[in-house]
């Protein structure tokens, strides 16, 4: 037994009294910032998901739906080419129409999808706005009126400032989605001139509601002064 023990290379014997291990103590997060880092966190999300939606719609618009639009109006000019050349007494033959059609009538599909794509994006868009609001009136709850409508939520914007300014975002978006519904109109009629389609992909890729208040115009670089550490990626 006595070996057994001594294998443990400790004393056979318990001391007189037992070290006391000293126990460090933690101190509690205060409430108020815990909350105040919650209600930053969420809102940087929103904002963030905001800007995601602004760069998908751009996305959307100048890649997939002007794309689309530009081989339709090419097709059509094509097509109307080689009939031009065909002679006046002769019948234009299935094999040069038909494939043309074909792709046209496919690129009329792509925009209408694209039309459904944005209108799903500005009601997204909306919801984000609504979660704001929402999440400001929790803050007001649990932070008071005054640290709401008065306290920079990072540098000098108080959260009602963001949500009240950032209410008139869709605003934009909604008329740049009418305008893009009327360039679809313009460019489905299969008689439109090759001058007017050619105004239509123009007011494609201007976007004219947006140059002035659409995200990257209007709210990119005042986030990047406001919200603290924010990723310009």
């Amino acid at each position: 037994m006595s070996k057994r023990l001594a294998s443990f290379h400790g004393p056979s014997t318990p001391t007189s009294s037992p070290v006391s291990q000293v126990k460090k103590s933690v101190t509690p997060a205060s409430p108020s910032r815990a909350s105040d880092a919650t209600i930053h966190r969420k809102f940087k999300t929103l904002l963030y998901e905001l800007r995601s939606i602004a760069n998908t719609w751009d996305d959307i618009v100048l890649l997939d739906g002007l794309k689309s639009a530009r081989t339709l109006v090419d097709s059509r000019t094509e097509l109307d080419n080689a009939l031009a050349m065909v002679p006046a007494d002769t019948q234009p033959g299935s094999l040069m129409i038909s494939p043309k059609l074909d792709v046209m009538d496919e690129c009329i599909t792509l925009l209408d999808s694209v039309l459904m794509k944005l209108s799903k994006l500005l009601r997204r868009m909306s919801t984000v706005l609504d979660n704001m609001e929402a999440l400001m009136f929790e803050a007001e709850r649990l932070k008071g009126f005054q640290w709401c409508h008065e306290e920079p939520l990072w540098v000098s914007w108080p959260i009602e400032k963001f949500v009240l300014s950032l209410s008139e975002l869709t605003t934009p978006y909604y008329r740049s989605l009418a305008l893009h519904k009327e360039l679809v109109a313009t460019l489905r009629s299969h008689t439109v001139s090759f001058e007017d389609s050619r105004k239509a992909i123009n007011q494609w890729v201007e976007q004219p509601f947006l140059r002035d208040d659409g995200w990257d115009a209007k709210w990119e670089d005042l986030c990047e002064a406001e919200v603290e550490k924010w990723d310009t990626r």
